[in-house]
């Protein structure tokens, strides 16, 4: 994955917005960019700790911020694989919001199902 690691640049610790949050934007983008594609691994931590500038630890933190969003998946033996794209992230990411705001305000799950569904 040499491309993916190619594409990213250390960190600015300069730059108010948390180190893992920066990271995850780097990784985010190289996903985007299609630098690395769903099904593909990505490398170790360590590696990419390395051409961050950071620690293993800030790394770590966040491939799990992108693991809750639907980015990755980590499979003990095999490494970390990229599962979706930041459009799908995107629509997870409302689809979220709209169960949410719909638990909010007395609806339930099915209720949103059904709701969905009256639109097609």
């Amino acid at each position: 994955m040499t491309s993916t690691t190619g594409s990213i640049q250390p960190l600015d610790p300069a730059d108010p917005t948390p180190l893992h949050e920066q990271a995850a934007a780097q990784i985010r983008r190289a996903i985007a960019e299609g630098q690395v594609a769903p099904g593909e691994r990505l490398p170790p931590a360590m590696d990419l700790a390395a051409v961050l500038g950071v620690n293993r630890n800030t790394v770590l933190r966040a491939l799990r911020l992108l693991r809750e969003e639907g980015l990755l998946e980590f499979r003990r033996g095999r490494g970390i694989t990229v599962t979706g794209t930041p459009q799908r992230t995107t629509l997870l990411t409302n689809a979220r919001d709209l169960l949410a705001q719909a638990r909010h305000n007395g609806y339930h799950r099915d209720d949103l199902i059904r709701l969905i569904q009256s639109l097609e």
